[in-house]
């Protein structure tokens, strides 16, 4: 396999602002860092300060913009930028180069080699000259050459995860991927489902005792970072018990691996009698946990209460919320946030750029919610937390913050930006990224490193009581009190919290409503889906969904023609409405042909 590589004004690429325009033909050449009695000469901050907020003494920039949907991202050592890209078009990759020093990405290369790459292609990390990158079901790497942008043409796959042929299905196929000094390797194998069921996410269901879907998922794998064409059989299981990870990093200065979780869904929509909408919005918390050989993380039995401090049974096994059970037994969070906030990247700070209480400290950054209505969508930020003595403090601060725009937000759609990568430069620089247009922003310190302290702080403190950021009020933050009827009460009740208020879903994981064609055309599939669910993939307007959509075969035959009705003739669609005496006929003939 080779790369292709697209210029920037081909018509292949996304849309790109006036500023990226232009493609500039790379050519060797390293970048020089100019210096002036041996310090680093650092770019300006943009007057706007890249349009986010940070500690007093930082400033912003930004990069690039538009680029595309950011996912992961690395920096080399000569300051060259390397973002992996969702979806396969223009490339899975985009390379980028400051010719000028100016902080501003001057040459900007698209990379491309293989066809499968997917919504969640994720991970890219620099480790001893090479750039290591995933797909959705393999991590390749390809070597780097001193003073060149764009990588050795060979690429190499190291590690295939077959999951298209996954007898369990296959939810949670992100790979993202960390790397020791020993030449250890680190994949997770995300769970194919939300709690280990027979019949995924539907209500009341139990989960499976023993979960079989142990054995090939819900757990890190450790693999050979330097051999060649391994499959799942060819690591070592190196932890298990944990659901979904998309952020991972190896920390150098503890030699352990670090990760953040994200923590089951819909407590509420799978168990209405046990949990409220506020319970389902708020818990379970996304872990913060330290990895060693061994650990357990309780999945899919316990989750953690970060309320509580502890774990509890999860009610697929009998849990209500209050249940401990054997929770003591499987490690316990350095630090639980609040749910959904989807930690999807995780990076150790090892430069010197920064004042002394960021080195060896964590950053992570908090994608943000789909799924907490009616409350108000929460996370979009990127996170500190401080290390002493090469532990956590358990503490956590709110270190960039504006990516939201307005607050509250009421669907995730609503958000201009949602941070995804974090990575240092050579000179101790933050970048960060983000999904929606694929913006990157530079962070530097220009303040005093000796002086700072608490009052650099105190305004980021503060913004721990935004809407997007604090546990919201049971009663005052419900988006949707007093406000809707009828097939409008059921839809926010039962659909929201994936397919979001406006009916425009997350552009991920949910499909949207809005002038889809499965949801305008056919009435007899739209039923069968309420009824039955559906688990798989569907293109909707270009993009290819895999998921589960549990049945909703709970609601009465009235319901589902109310909500039916309701997401037919809104979102700006508009198609006849569905009939309680439809969804009776498609109702009884399925019970008739189990009968028979």
């Amino acid at each position: 396999m080779a790369y292709r590589q697209y210029p920037l004004n081909t018509s292949k690429e996304p849309n790109m602002r006036n500023s990226l325009a232009k493609f500039i033909v790379l050519i060797g050449a390293t970048i020089t860092l100019s210096r002036c009695e041996n310090k680093i000469q650092l770019p300006r901050g943009d007057s706007d300060n890249g349009g986010l907020v940070t500690p007093v003494g930082f400033e912003v920039l930004v990069v690039a913009d538009s680029v595309g949907s950011a996912r992961h991202m690395a920096v080399n050592e000569n300051g060259d930028i390397y973002v992996k890209l969702r979806g396969a078009k223009p490339g899975g990759i985009v390379a980028l180069r400051d010719l000028n020093q100016d902080g501003k990405a001057d040459s900007i290369v698209y990379l491309s080699h293989y066809d499968d790459q997917g919504n969640y292609g994720t991970a890219m990390r620099i480790h001893q000259g090479y750039l290591y990158f995933s797909t959705a079901g393999e991590v390749y790497r390809s070597k780097l050459i001193p003073g060149q942008l764009v990588p050795d043409g060979k690429v190499e796959m190291i590690v295939r995860d077959d999951y298209k042929n996954d007898k369990h299905g296959y939810e949670h196929i992100a790979k993202p991927i960390a790397l020791d000094e020993s030449g250890g390797l680190y994949v997770p194998f995300g769970s194919p489902g939300d709690v280990c069921q027979e019949l995924n996410r539907v209500p009341g269901y139990p989960g499976e005792d023993p979960c079989s879907q142990l054995e090939e998922h819900g757990g890190i794998w450790k693999f050979d970072a330097n051999k060649i064409g391994q499959t799942q059989k060819d690591g070592q299981r190196y932890a298990t018990g944990i659901r979904s990870l998309v952020a991972m990093d190896w920390n150098k200065s503890d030699n352990a691996l670090y990760v953040a979780v994200h923590g089951r869904d819909n407590l509420h929509a799978t168990w209405p009698d046990k949990f409220t909408h506020w319970q389902s919005a708020v818990f379970p918390s996304e872990e913060f946990l330290r990895v060693e050989e061994g650990t357990n993380g309780g999945w899919p039995y316990y989750y953690y209460d970060q309320v509580k401090g502890k774990r509890v049974l999860n009610p697929e096994y009998g849990g209500d919320g209050l249940k401990e059970g054997k929770g003591t037994e499987f490690v316990t969070p350095l630090i639980g946030f609040p749910a959904h906030w989807a930690p999807n990247d995780l990076h150790f700070y090892t430069g010197n750029q920064f004042p002394d209480r960021y080195k060896n400290g964590a950053f992570i950054a908090f994608h943000g919610s789909t799924n907490r209505a009616p409350y108000p969508q929460a996370g979009y930020f990127v996170a500190f937390i401080p290390f002493e003595n090469g532990k956590p403090t358990g503490t956590w601060e709110v270190f960039a913050d504006g990516f939201v725009g307005e607050n509250p937000i009421k669907d995730v759609s609503d958000a201009p930006y949602r941070p995804m990568a974090i990575a240092s430069g050579p000179d101790g620089s933050l970048y960060l990224s983000e999904t929606v247009k694929g913006k990157i922003w530079r962070v530097i310190f220009t303040g005093n490193k000796k002086n700072f302290g608490d009052s650099n702080l105190s305004a980021m403190e503060k913004r721990k009581e935004l809407p997007h950021i604090r546990t919201p009020d049971e009663v005052s933050d419900n988006l949707d009190k007093g406000k809707v009827a009828g097939g409008g009460k059921i839809y926010e009740a039962y659909c929201a919290p994936c397919h979001q208020f406006n009916g425009k879903g997350d552009g991920v994981r949910f499909p949207p409503l809005a002038g889809a064609n499965w949801v305008t055309g056919d009435k007899t599939k739209l039923i069968n889906i309420l009824l039955n669910g559906y688990e798989g993939s569907m293109d909707v307007n270009g993009i290819t969904y895999v998921g589960t959509m549990p049945k909703h075969d709970f609601l009465t035959n009235s319901e589902i023609a109310e909500v039916l009705t309701y997401i037919r003739n809104n979102f700006g669609n508009k198609a006849d409405s569905v009939m309680e005496s439809e969804v009776n006929k498609l109702r009884e003939r399925m019970e008739q042909a189990i009968i028979n």
